[in-house]
């Protein structure tokens, strides 16, 4: 038996049109699993969907904002609509609005809240019913991978709303690990380090930032979207059958690295 074949098992992605979202699409894709990625730009989907299509698999891209209660709804819905069930929900979709705690405005706290956090628990939420039913009918049981950030348990200046909606990814994460747990959903989480993404290429453009980020990193380099994709399949295969409630670091050694 192939511990990390996901054939026959449907997967949504959040923000699966780019970044970290893709590296994990991508992994979900060649691992056999049908692909539902979702987004606010159908036009840069286009390219995502061509790059999982290569990979052999069933993929689709969904449209929407899932700061939005019905958005979420109708995500999980239109999946199960369509491809007759729902095992794997991997929450990725993030926004960082950077400011000082003392200037920041409301509208910047709640963009990071809203949409790290708040849309995490709508969609998790939404696909309860659907999860529980895979998780009823078969061993291997439903699968939830929420991605959080080292500052799920570190912290970054100008960031309090980011620190404080990855924080929370965290503990969503273990608390629907022990309460939908006897369900037969698992459910962790990932915690990215510096990653090459759109959320990223800010810090990118300050001088030496870059540099100093991957002399500190033992594996020597900034991460890559596709570092992703590994953990992705681990974290929905039969591989992690007894896995639940964790929460996984993939940073190259940065956060470990004391001098």
């Amino acid at each position: 038996m192939n511990m990390f074949d996901l054939s026959g098992q449907v997967a949504i992605v959040t923000g699966g049109n780019g970044g970290i979202g893709l590296g994990m699409a991508k992994g979900l894709a060649g691992a056999g699993a049908t692909v539902v990625i979702t987004g606010r730009n159908a036009a840069k989907a286009e390219g995502a969907l061509a790059e999982l299509r290569a990979l052999g698999g069933e993929v689709a891209f969904i449209e929407g904002d899932v700061r939005e209660e019905a958005t979420c709804s109708r995500i999980i819905a239109d999946t199960v609509e369509r491809f007759g069930r729902l095992d794997i929900l991997v929450n990725n979709a993030g926004a960082h609005a950077f400011g000082s705690a003392d200037t920041l405005s409301l509208d910047d706290w709640y963009v990071d809240i809203d949409t790290n956090l708040t849309a995490m628990f709508l969609l998790c939420r939404a696909a309860y019913p659907a999860l529980k039913k895979v998780g009823s009918e078969r061993p291997h049981g439903g699968r939830i991978i929420n991605v959080g950030s080292l500052a799920s348990k570190g912290a970054l200046a100008y960031s309090v709303n980011y620190c404080a909606s990855k924080g929370g990814v965290l503990q969503l994460t273990q608390a629907l690990a022990v309460e939908w747990g006897p369900d037969g959903i698992n459910v962790n989480a990932v915690l990215p380090g510096w990653v090459e993404t759109d959320i990223t290429a800010s810090t990118k453009t300050v001088p030496g930032l870059p540099e100093t980020i991957a002399g500190r990193t033992p594996a020597g380099r900034w991460g890559q979207p596709d570092d992703f994709s590994g953990i992705a399949v681990y974290l929905a295969s039969r591989a992690s059958d007894f896995m639940s409630g964790s929460a996984i670091t993939i940073d190259g050694g940065y956060s470990v690295r004391l001098l």
